[in-house]
């Protein structure tokens, strides 16, 4: 089965110098221009490689307390203060911190960008295409409910809450799938693949929109229009394969699809539960460049 070409070398994705200046404070309280970072991805990348040390400080306070009880749950005391603490350090070692003075220009665009681009709207759903494969013969055809290809997806989100190592005074626009996320800042966008953070330009990402007639097998979104439907066993002629026993008939879905490429190639593809959701995201990421 043919999959989705996704670029997965994330860290060979390098920034070009930022129009817009931007203070970034590190956990060692230094300040310096994110400008003069040659791949600002990778602090990202180093503050979510980070472990935490918190739960295993807190494992062995409470192995401790038991098996030494009762004078092992003194050790409680002391224990729990320093937990706290630790958990507290292990935050500020595993964020970056960002502030942004936005102005004239790139605001406006940015803040248009915001308010106009879906992330304002009400989606009810969103997915991140993980793969697609097509269908060659008339026999797959049949059995999945008439289908040209089989896609896999995941459930994902469209929100302004931003990645959860990034502290800063701004809301950040988002598109967050279970293994893949982008994040889109003013001046860049972030994207995550796991653990691994890496950075683009605007001008090398472009948005593509289409609708997409999706058979959908999961209860289908309200706000979406079912343009048609089919059965999940079908025959030559479209109708129903009366062979098969608890043949059900199945929505065609119309939904909004929204590919992002860059000159390597294919990066990640979306589908909305409204088409003009995916639209209005295209037209405003494309206005960025």
């Amino acid at each position: 089965m043919a999959k989705l070409v996704v670029i997965h070398d994330l860290n060979r994705l390098l920034m070009r110098t930022p129009t817009i200046m931007v203070l970034m404070r590190s956990s060692s309280c230094r300040r310096h221009p994110l400008s003069n970072l040659r791949s600002p991805g990778a602090a990202f990348q180093t503050a979510a490689q980070r472990r935490s040390l918190w739960p295993w400080a807190a494992a062995v306070i409470t192995l401790l307390s038991l098996v030494t009880v009762p004078y092992g749950l003194l050790l409680l005391l002391p224990g729990l203060p320093a937990v706290w603490w630790l958990r507290q350090r292990d935050l500020a070692r595993r964020s970056v911190v960002v502030f942004y003075q936005v102005e004239d220009a790139p605001a406006a665009k940015y803040e248009h960008f915001t308010g106009s681009s879906g992330f304002v709207s009400r989606v009810q759903r969103v997915w991140q295409v993980e793969a697609e494969g097509l269908l060659h013969t008339t026999h797959q055809r049949k059995v999945n409910a008439g289908a040209s290809a089989l896609i896999r997806r995941s459930t994902g989100a469209l929100d302004l809450a931003g990645p959860p190592i990034l502290v800063t005074n701004i809301a950040v626009p988002s598109l967050q799938g279970k293994d893949r996320s982008l994040y889109f800042l003013p001046d860049r966008i972030l994207v995550r693949h796991g653990n691994r953070y890496a950075d683009l330009p605007y001008a090398a990402v472009s948005a593509h929109v289409e609708s997409q007639r999706f058979i959908e097998t999961e209860t289908p979104p309200t706000d979406s229009q079912c343009v048609d439907t089919t059965w999940k066993y079908v025959n030559k002629s479209g109708g129903p394969d009366r062979r098969y026993n608890n043949n059900r008939q199945l929505p065609i879905m119309l939904y909004g699809r929204l590919a992002l490429t860059t000159p390597q190639g294919l990066l990640m593809v979306w589908d909305f539960s409204r088409p003009d959701v995916a639209a209005s995201l295209a037209d405003a990421l494309n206005r960025m460049q």
